[in-house]
């Protein structure tokens, strides 16, 4: 994997990006001239309320990055390791804003390297700008009102306004 010139850099980015924000495209942006195939596998996460279905995160994640040419957008659900395995990566990509997220992250980092050995995990610092942005900030921020246009692509930022006009007439 990675080690062949023939073969294609292939690196997942695996969250649940509900929604995508700002901090997510920084680090697609940055990675992106590092490998020559991202995958942004969007999962979904149980332990968390999602805002969005699926299919929409999706959508607005392809839709926030039709500017980067190697980017796909799938779902997925069971072991990161297996999915790995069945796309042939050779990296995962991980953000960190502050020490705790590098702390959470380097165990995660631990258990996939000890499932998947040839797959290495690259962290990637946020921009200062996104340092204390994170997908469950932005939509409680966004669904109480708040103006997070700075912070989420323009098509988040609509969605978001849909959403809470949504969940205004129930």
């Amino acid at each position: 994997m990675c080690s062949s010139d023939l073969q294609v850099r292939l690196a997942v980015y695996p969250g649940s990006f509900d929604p995508v924000t700002n901090g997510h495209i920084d680090i697609l942006e940055k990675t992106c001239k590092i490998f020559d195939k991202i995958i942004v596998a969007v999962v979904h996460n149980v332990s968390k309320q999602a805002l969005f279905t699926l299919d929409e995160r999706v959508t607005l994640i392809e839709e926030s990055t039709k500017h980067l040419d190697n980017i796909e957008v799938e779902c997925f659900s069971g072991l990161l390791a297996n999915y790995l395995r069945t796309k042939d990566a050779c990296a995962i990509i991980r953000g960190l804003r502050t020490v705790a997220d590098f702390e959470y992250e380097m165990h995660m980092a631990m258990i996939n390297k000890r499932l998947i050995p040839e797959v290495d995990t690259i962290f990637i610092m946020s921009d200062s700008r996104n340092i204390f942005v994170s997908s469950s900030i932005i939509k409680e921020a966004a669904l109480l009102g708040g103006d997070v246009s700075e912070l989420v692509p323009e098509v988040v930022r609509l969605k978001l306004e849909t959403k809470r006009r949504e969940m205004k007439q129930e």
